[in-house]
């Protein structure tokens, strides 16, 4: 851009004086200033039509705009350049506050975000020439992104400011984490009464819903927890059965939760069962406690798989040096995800970047079966904030093949294998704040320990 925009409809509003929900919007003078002094412009989104266009889903804007404002805005564009906010968007159209109630104007929502300028949507266009984009999911057609030999940088500043949280956002994430533990334990003491899934599905989300808070994703409430991202919760509730229930708040602001534990239905474990879990567990502690400012994450990973690798060799499932099982990727017929991700505004925190977030500078994922699913190579650094979630599958998509090619017959044992069928899937997870010597789990107030759950499920 060679010239400035006008200052005609300037307002004097510092970045400092932002507000954000109950507080200062703290990162945004250091995210303006990581991103440099060339023009960027990051898109809000609209909300997405179900069936018809009046008929929307729930508007929640693009994560790096809502980072760099606090506010939810649909159909906005921020164009930021020497330092400066300018908001592109239209005021409401003649009409809206019959359906949605009054709303603020454009210069109204530029001084609540600490911009200089505002514009309609429109007059975008001519200041798009020299500016980078983010890649946005539903960037309109009639504003085309236009990517140039600065886009990549841009998006590496904006994830070298996103890796690492302030005060106001770990508030936040804190909120989430508390409102989803709250609905973890509803979930488990609803248990016993429920019959099926979508019941502890609704118990836990009700949680959620009524601190005025939304899931950060698609909760997963299961008895298939074999099936990662189960979409489903018709399947009845039956004694012998696990559950795994993957469920999350997000904050009004954004900032995410992610948890996941797995209870039995009828509150015993059957003992095979308990075996299994405590392997699980074993990892997800011994992850948490390894991790610190300066660990490869990528080698807590390989921790994870190590030692679920020795539980299993000791429960007779596994043959082998678990080292050796592990670098030959036998592990991953078991664990075939990567041991977690980062967590902010997010639930997996901007992975709309693909790898740009997960993997440091000059690192590609990995060809390995072991390796391939996972989402995070990097050092850990104080204020970053990941998720630890190791688990045992049963996916006959993997395991059937597996068998029948004969390839593993010398590292599995099928026969003891087959003792283990009532587990299909154990997920344990809790989202870690890397402190400055080591580490805090944000979620420990939902214990882990299979006696807790039980007496938890019991309770109901």
């Amino acid at each position: 851009m060679t010239t400035s925009l006008s200052a005609s409809s300037t307002l004097a509003i510092a970045p400092a004086q932002v507000v954000r929900g109950e507080g200062i919007l703290s990162h945004q003078g250091e995210a303006i200033a990581a991103l440099g002094q060339r023009p960027l412009v990051v898109w809000s989104g609209q909300p997405p039509a179900r069936n018809f266009p009046a008929n929307t889903y729930s508007f929640r804007a693009n994560s790096h705009f809502l980072y760099l404002t606090g506010q939810s805005l649909a159909g906005a564009a921020l164009h930021m350049d020497q330092g400066q906010l300018t908001l592109f968007m239209d005021d409401p159209p003649p009409g809206a506050a019959l359906w949605h109630g009054p709303e603020p104007n454009r210069e109204t929502r530029a001084a609540e975000i600490g911009a200089i300028a505002a514009y309609p949507l429109a007059e975008l266009s001519a200041h798009l020439e020299e500016a980078a984009t983010l890649p946005i999911l539903d960037w309109p057609q009639r504003l085309p992104p236009t990517p140039d030999q600065w886009h990549q940088q841009q998006a590496l500043a904006m994830v070298e400011t996103r890796l690492y949280q302030d005060a106001l956002a770990l508030a936040e994430m804190e909120r989430a984490a508390a409102v989803s533990v709250a609905a973890h334990r509803t979930g488990m003491a609803a248990t016993s009464r429920a019959t099926q899934e979508a019941q502890v599905r609704a118990a836990m989300e009700q949680v959620i819903l009524a601190e005025n808070l939304t899931c950060a994703y698609n909760s997963i409430v299961t008895t298939r927890g074999e099936v990662l991202h189960n979409p489903h919760y018709h399947h009845p509730l039956q004694a012998g059965d696990l559950l795994l229930a993957d469920v999350g708040a997000e904050t009004g602001a954004g900032w995410a939760a992610d948890i996941t534990r797995t209870w039995p239905v009828s509150g015993r474990f059957l003992p095979p069962q308990r075996d299994l879990y405590a392997v699980v567990l074993a990892a997800h502690d011994a992850c948490i406690a390894a991790a610190k400012p300066g660990v490869e994450y990528r080698d807590l990973h390989l921790l994870a798989c190590r030692t679920l690798a020795a539980g299993l060799v000791d429960l007779g499932i596994l043959r082998g040096q678990p080292e050796d099982l592990v670098e030959w990727d036998v592990h991953a017929l078991f664990f075939p995800h990567g041991v977690g991700h980062l967590l902010g505004l997010d639930v997996h925190d901007m992975e709309d970047l693909g790898d740009e977030a997960g993997y440091a500078p000059g690192r590609r994922r990995s060809p390995r079966f072991g390796l391939g699913f996972l989402r995070l190579d990097r050092p850990l650094a104080p204020r970053m904030v990941v998720t630890i979630e190791p688990g045992f599958y049963q996916v006959p998509g993997i395991l059937g093949p597996a068998r029948q090619s004969g390839q593993y017959d010398d590292a599995v044992n099928w026969d003891r294998l087959d003792a283990f069928a009532t587990v299909r899937g154990i997920r344990i997870e809790d989202d870690v704040l890397i402190t400055a010597d080591g580490c805090e789990t944000l979620t420990a107030a939902l214990p882990t320990d299979a006696a807790t759950l039980e007496a938890w499920v019991q309770s109901g």
